[in-house]
Order: structure tokens, then sequence, then C-alpha cells
């Protein structure tokens, strides 16, 4: 499965959960947080301040 830049965390977690180890890494460290569950990858990288692209890649991996 590709993660893209609108998916949801939510949709992420349920759908990888692996991704989970890869948010924490990068600082996502709200991702049980409900507000996170319907803010997408995109938006998540734009709130905390990350690079979108260097985020994907790591969740592609």
């Amino acid at each position: 499965m590709e993660v893209t830049k609108d998916m949801t965390i939510g949709e992420l977690i349920r759908n990888k959960p692996e991704a989970v180890d890869t948010l924490l890494r990068f600082g996502l460290g709200c991702v049980g947080c409900p507000a996170s569950q319907m803010e997408s990858v995109e938006e998540a990288a734009a709130v905390h301040g990350l690079n979108l692209d260097d985020l994907l890649k790591a969740l592609n991996a």
C-alpha cells in the first residue's frame, strides 16, 4: 500500500500499523490522539514543521 499525502493518520495506522514507528521517529507522538485520526499526512507534517517528502519516503520505505 502506498502512503499518500491525502491519507489520514487514522487510515494509515489502520492499514499499515508498522508506520507508527516511523511517525514516532519523526516526532509525531500523538498518533493515538483523536484529532490526528482525521488529519491528513500532509496536515500532520505541516503542523509539526516536517518535510512532507521526507516523511512520505520514510513511510513508503
